[in-house]
């Protein structure tokens, strides 16, 4: 039986339950790091230094990205050693790129933009956006950005370590606000950031505004060698998550294993009829490979 088959059979014999119930404890190693890092997130969080760097004429800034915290937490960090978790994220972003640049094979339409999402939230989809990103960073000729569409809960900052200021939102009410006044260069050469911004009222409608539809075909064409990745809301949390996808030509379902019921999925699916390319990560599943101590990912890609 292979991965694909062993992921799906997971799928399928999740439990009818309605509405999962999260664990008492968590899973596993890495979670437990993850919800240490979380508990104290505030008292912690580390004053992060933010300089200003100039390219073509346009201000943009740099932060330095605690990668030793990202590493603790079990994420992909470009000067690891080989991880069982850096190797599935390999995994994960072949078909991503193939689809996106066409190798070996017609590109997506707007393949180059890329929306992780789940049904519900909880499921890990921040934590597999940001070592998706990062993976995808490690390629020779490409170049990733990031983008913190969660703006309702926002988890990217707390991830890396850093203090979010102006982003997302920030652009979309302000017209006269660049894109390269509040991109975040980081010291992972071919990694920049978006954060969600300051948080305002109507905030997740922002998402679904005209002024996002622009930004979105913005970013689709403006550098053909980018890949954009959408931290997106969960889609039973927000209508506003669907309206988002209508936008992308690749999105990644990320579903915990053995706590997503089928029916939430498939509530969830139903939402991204839209969408050519639709890829399913079985995510915390630590059965599959008979390994306790890391998270497990699982993809299939195609509608």
């Amino acid at each position: 039986m292979s991965i694909i088959e062993k992921a799906a059979n997971k799928l399928v014999h999740a439990g009818p339950a309605t509405q999962p119930v999260a664990p008492e404890k968590p899973v596993n190693r890495i979670e437990a790091a993850m919800q240490r890092e979380h508990t104290h997130a505030a008292a912690e969080m580390p004053h992060v230094p933010v300089d200003s760097e100039t390219d073509g004429g346009a201000t943009s800034m740099r932060v330095e990205i605690d990668l030793k915290r990202l590493a603790r937490m079990g994420g992909v960090t470009p000067d690891a050693e080989r991880t069982q978790v850096a190797e599935e994220f390999r995994l994960i972003k072949r078909p991503l790129l193939a689809n996106a640049f066409g190798q070996g094979g017609a590109a997506v339409r707007n393949g180059n933009l890329i929306m992780v999402t789940s049904s519900l939230p909880g499921e890990g989809k921040s934590f597999c956006s940001l070592n998706l990103a990062i993976s995808i960073a490690t390629e020779m000729e490409r170049t990733v950005l990031l983008v913190d569409a969660d703006v309702a809960r926002p988890r990217l900052p707390e991830y890396l370590g850093i203090r979010a200021g102006k982003g997302l939102l920030d652009v979309l009410q302000d017209p006269s606000l660049e894109l390269s006044e509040v991109m975040l260069r980081t010291n992972i050469p071919k990694l920049s950031l978006l954060t969600a911004g300051h948080p305002c009222k109507h905030g997740t409608e922002l998402l679904a505004s005209s002024a996002m539809s622009r930004l979105v075909a913005d970013l689709a064409n403006r550098y053909p060698d980018r890949v954009i990745i959408f931290d997106s809301p969960p889609l039973l949390s927000t209508s506003e998550a669907s309206v988002l996808a209508t936008h992308m030509g690749q999105i990644v379902m990320v579903v915990e294993a053995e706590k997503t019921s089928q029916e939430a999925v498939k509530e969830a699916l139903s939402q991204l009829e839209s969408c050519e390319v639709i890829g399913m990560v079985l995510n915390k599943a630590t059965a599959v490979l008979g390994n306790d101590n890391y998270y497990g990912y699982y993809g299939t890609y195609g509608k």
